[in-house]
């Protein structure tokens, strides 16, 4: 009779010891280690365009700011490091650690979408569920191959698609009062 081999699961103090490589982003969700390679140039032009539209509401408003790529660490075992974030100026102070790390959840997580069956299922699911367990308020999945965006929001404890978005729409959020903007503008 074999014995199962036991299960790693990888912590923030792991991640610490691997060689730094510009080229990689490593991330943890549920104690699973997720190396991904650079993202394609639209990808990153689509976070930017986002992060953009997000700034300017921002400096209108006064209300919070954008992040591009910050590192969120929620527990030991869930360490990830999203396309863009927005949080309220009072959320991020009590969020942000002495190294600039997020060590909890800021009310909005945009991710864009990356190719591969597997980046999607992550963004999807497994981040779905973390941000969704984490009391994030508002989470958009970008794609900018079919140029929508997926709109999830908190529904009785739990973050559930309310729209997803074509580029002729409009993305209007309850968390960000008077902030209009149309998809195409993302994209």
């Amino acid at each position: 009779m074999s014995q199962a081999t036991p299960k790693i699961r990888w912590t923030t103090a792991d991640l610490e010891v691997l060689a730094a490589d510009e080229w990689k982003r490593y991330e943890i969700v549920d104690g699973d280690l997720c190396v991904t390679r650079a993202p394609h140039i639209k990808h990153q032009d689509t976070a930017g365009e986002i992060y953009a539209q997000l700034l300017l509401w921002s400096k209108q408003s006064g209300l919070g700011k954008p992040s591009l790529a910050p590192g969120l660490i929620f527990t030991d075992t869930d360490n990830v490091i999203p396309d863009v974030i927005w949080g309220s100026h009072d959320r991020l102070a009590a969020l942000t650690d002495d190294e600039g790390h997020l060590r909890g959840a800021p009310e909005l997580i945009v991710e864009v979408l990356s190719e591969g069956s597997t980046n999607e299922r992550r963004d999807r699911e497994a981040k779905l569920k973390l941000y969704s367990q984490q009391g994030v308020q508002e989470y958009w999945i970008a794609n900018w191959r079919l140029r929508q965006v997926e709109i999830y929001r908190r529904q009785e404890a739990q973050l559930q698609r309310v729209a997803t978005l074509l580029a002729t729409d409009d993305l209007e959020s309850p968390l960000l009062p008077e902030f209009s903007c149309p998809i195409s503008s993302f994209f």
